[in-house]
């Protein structure tokens, strides 16, 4: 439950250090002594692994793996609701974010070359529900 309430908060001004959100909410985590599971999930938090590559960043390791069960949970929830908090299908959330970001950005990039391993997520937690 922490990892989702916690897993965007490297978007906060005041814990910005590279600009990689994942990275800079699971460093953030750490130091307020959340735990090695919560700072993983929020690191490897729905496909940042992809976008860590396409910016061509390091860092993500030093968290571990989460277990893959808990990051598709984690998965699922961020990408069936919205920003508001309204429900919405993970299709549409992606589609949204690939409208929202230049084909150039390394989020574009990521969520392209991500969607159907972020999609395969949702649908097995679908499976388990």
């Amino acid at each position: 439950m922490a990892a989702a309430w916690l897993h965007d908060i490297g978007y906060a001004p005041s814990v910005r250090r590279t600009g990689f959100h994942p990275l800079d909410g699971a460093e953030f985590v750490r130091s307020a002594g959340f735990g090695k599971l919560v700072a993983s999930l929020v690191a490897f938090h729905t496909g940042a692994h992809v976008e860590a590559s396409e910016r061509g960043l390091q860092g993500l390791s030093e968290f571990g793996d989460p277990p893959s069960d808990v990051l598709d949970a984690l998965t699922f929830c961020d990408l069936t609701t919205g920003p508001d908090g309204s429900p919405v299908s993970a299709d549409d959330r992606l589609s949204d974010v690939l409208t929202r970001y230049a084909p150039e950005d390394p989020v574009h990039r990521a969520v392209d070359a991500g969607r159907e391993e972020l999609l395969a997520a949702v649908q097995r937690v679908r499976d388990w529900l």
